[in-house]
């Protein structure tokens, strides 16, 4: 999180919700099955369980999954619920959540933010809540959290979660990208399988994203790594495509390209206009990110969703 302050952008300057289902409607005419509610952190945002309660209901839509930093899961809302529980409730069914460190100071420092006892709570209430499967993401960071490698992984296995392992991406700002900070997805196995031996490989095992996948011995217990900086095949089978809050849908994280459906949104385009445009949108994406060429961001990640 950017320890400047960030700006607000007006209501008028961000899609409705009414305006986001219209456009999910259009993506599942055209063979969208998967959608991510994600942010920044998305359960920030004012009437988010309105949006969520609605996704279920558009035909051709099989999953709907949640990305967050945990903070706002265990809050109790209205209804008496947790926030996790009416997400449940709601149709989602599997939750990303970040934690790249057990340590609560270390956690202030990376994050900006004290939050780490609300995070714990909120994968507690996601536990209860009984999501299909929940993922806990840590970002590996050189000199912040290598030594938080083993602890997350008996923290995941005590609680049965999946633990994914995340290369760091300049994303936000380029200067993460050097020695001092950067660890490789490869660095990160070989300490794993010092402490518990070789891992064994699971390349049946998947899930909506593009994690390997890993058993550690003599458990039932998986870890996963996703090598956006070192797999040169990372980009071969993604499918995604990002829908952004001021309206702007982004066929590659990894990418400058973003296309405004907002304007003919509000301009009164038809159905039949907007699914062409995303035809169009989808046609653009590139055949992989650009981050190993000096990408420079335009956009932070809270900016961009995850």
């Amino acid at each position: 999180m950017p320890q400047e302050l960030q700006e607000w952008l007006p209501r008028a300057d961000i899609l409705t919700y009414e305006e986001t289902l219209r456009i999910i409607r259009i993506a599942a005419e055209l063979g969208v099955t998967k959608i991510r509610i994600t942010g920044g952190e998305p359960l920030t945002r004012r009437g988010v369980l309105d949006l969520v309660r609605e996704i279920p209901q558009i035909a051709g839509i099989q999953s709907i999954g949640l990305s967050t930093n945990g903070t706002l899961l265990g809050r109790k809302i209205d209804s008496g619920l947790t926030m996790a529980a009416a997400m449940r409730e709601g149709g989602v069914q599997s939750v990303n959540i970040s934690l790249d460190t057990l340590n609560r100071d270390v956690y202030a420092q990376i994050t900006g933010r004290d939050f780490h006892e609300q995070v714990i709570e909120g994968i507690d209430a996601a536990m209860a809540a009984g999501f299909e499967q929940i993922k806990l993401n840590c970002v590996l960071m050189r000199g912040r959290n290598e030594d938080q490698l083993i602890p997350l992984i008996e923290f995941a296995g005590a609680r049965n979660l999946i633990l994914r392992f995340i290369e760091l991406m300049p994303v936000s700002t380029t200067e993460v990208l050097n020695e001092e900070n950067f660890m490789s997805i490869l660095h990160a196995k070989r300490a794993i399988e010092s402490h518990f031996g070789n891992l064994i490989p699971e390349p049946a095992f998947q899930t909506n994203g593009p994690a390997s996948y890993y058993q550690i011995p003599d458990r039932e217990q998986r870890v996963g790594f996703i090598g956006a900086m070192t797999n040169l095949h990372f980009c071969e089978s993604c499918n995604k495509l990002r829908l952004t809050c001021d309206g702007k849908l982004r066929p590659c994280l990894g990418s400058y390209l973003e296309f405004d459906i907002m304007t003919p949104l509000r301009a009164g385009a038809s159905d039949a206009e907007l699914r062409q445009f995303l035809i169009d949108v989808v046609d653009r994406k590139p055949l992989q990110h650009d981050f190993r060429e000096n990408y420079q961001p335009n956009r932070r990640m809270i900016a961009i969703g995850g």
